[in-house]
C-alpha cells in the first residue's frame, strides 16, 4: 500500500514540474546559462533592454521547427526596439541526442540564429518559469532593474502556417507594452511538444 501511494505521489509530483510556474504579474527570476558560442548569458546581459522575449525551443520538436523563422522574425523585427528573443531548451538531451549542446550549436549555425540560444541543463529554469512546452514564450517587461511578466503562451493562432495566422499573441502584446498599455490577450495556451523532463 505504502509502495502504491508513494508511485501516486511520485507521478503527481512529476506532473507537476510546472504548476508552480509564473502568472502574468510575476517578477521573473534571472538566470546564467551556456550560450551555442560558450559564453553565459542571462537577463543582465541585456542592459538597455526594455523587455525580453523568453522562448523555450528545441530542435527536434516538429511544432519547434515549425516556428523558428517566426522566432527568427519576432527577433528581427523587436530586438532594436528593446525587444530580443533569448531562446532556451530545456530538453534531456539524453532521451533526445537531437538537443544536445552540440546540436544546439549546429542548428544555430545552420538556421543563422541572430539570437542567443541556451541550454537549460538542469531543467531548472524552465521549471521554475512554468514552461510546459516547445515552443513556449514568456514576454517580460523590464520595470526597474526588475523583468516583469507580461505574457505567457504562444506565439500566435496558428502552428501549422506563419500564412494563415490571424491572431500574433507576442507580436500584439509588444505593441501594447510599447506604447504603455497592459496586453489585451495576456495569456493563451502553447501549442508544441512537452518538454522532455529527465527521469
Amino acid at each position: 500500500m505504502k509502495n502504491i501511494l508513494f508511485a501516486v505521489l511520485l507521478c503527481v509530483a512529476s506532473s507537476l514540474y510546472a504548476a508552480d510556474g509564473y502568472k502574468v504579474g510575476d517578477v521573473a527570476r534571472d538566470f546564467s546559462l551556456k550560450n551555442v558560442d560558450g559564453k553565459m548569458v542571462s537577463l543582465a546581459s541585456y542592459p538597455d533592454a526594455k523587455g525580453m522575449i523568453v522562448v523555450f525551443t528545441c530542435n527536434h520538436c516538429p511544432y519547434a521547427k515549425a516556428y523558428e523563422s517566426r522566432v527568427i522574425g519576432l527577433h528581427k523585427a523587436f530586438a532594436s526596439k528593446g525587444y530580443p528573443v533569448v531562446a532556451i531548451n530545456p530538453n534531456d538531451p539524453v532521451a533526445y541526442p537531437e538537443d544536445s549542446f552540440e546540436n544546439m550549436a549546429k542548428r544555430s549555425k545552420e538556421k543563422s540564429y541572430p539570437f542567443a540560444y541556451l541550454f537549460d541543463e538542469t531543467q531548472e529554469i524552465a521549471k521554475s518559469y512554468g514552461a510546459t512546452r516547445t515552443p513556449h514564450v514568456f514576454l517580460l517587461k523590464k520595470n526597474a532593474d526588475k523583468y516583469e511578466v507580461a505574457y505567457i503562451g504562444a506565439i500566435d493562432d496558428n502552428s501549422e502556417s506563419a500564412d494563415a495566422v490571424k491572431e500574433k499573441y507576442v507580436e500584439q502584446a509588444i505593441a501594447a507594452l510599447v506604447t504603455g498599455k497592459v496586453p489585451t490577450v495576456s495569456t493563451t495556451k502553447a501549442v508544441g511538444c512537452g518538454i522532455k523532463w529527465k527521469k
